[in-house]
């Protein structure tokens, strides 16, 4: 497989993904809502931003980092994983 066809695969493997979320999500908050005087559930987040090969995490709580840490390590072994491919499979 060529290395192109290979980017165009996980960017759209990345996109799917990103649609799956939005779905996802939209179901929740359909299937979840809130009527009038209940409380909101409490809301949770985190994130890795990539600069290069250096991981910037952050997090609402303990869980949503831990989550963030575990995505940050696999980005970094896919990045360094494509980053040393043999030359023959360009």
């Amino acid at each position: 497989m060529k290395l192109i066809t290979l980017g165009f695969l996980i960017v759209l493997i990345g996109i799917l993904v990103i649609i799956a979320g939005m779905f996802s999500t939209v179901y929740q908050s359909w299937k979840t809502g809130a009527e009038v005087g209940e409380e909101k559930p409490a809301v949770r987040g985190g994130g890795v931003i990539m600069i290069g090969p250096i991981p910037l995490i952050f997090g609402s709580d303990a869980g949503a980092v831990k989550v963030a840490v575990i995505l940050a390590i696999v980005v970094m072994l896919l990045a360094f994983a494509l980053f040393y491919l043999p030359r023959w499979l360009v």
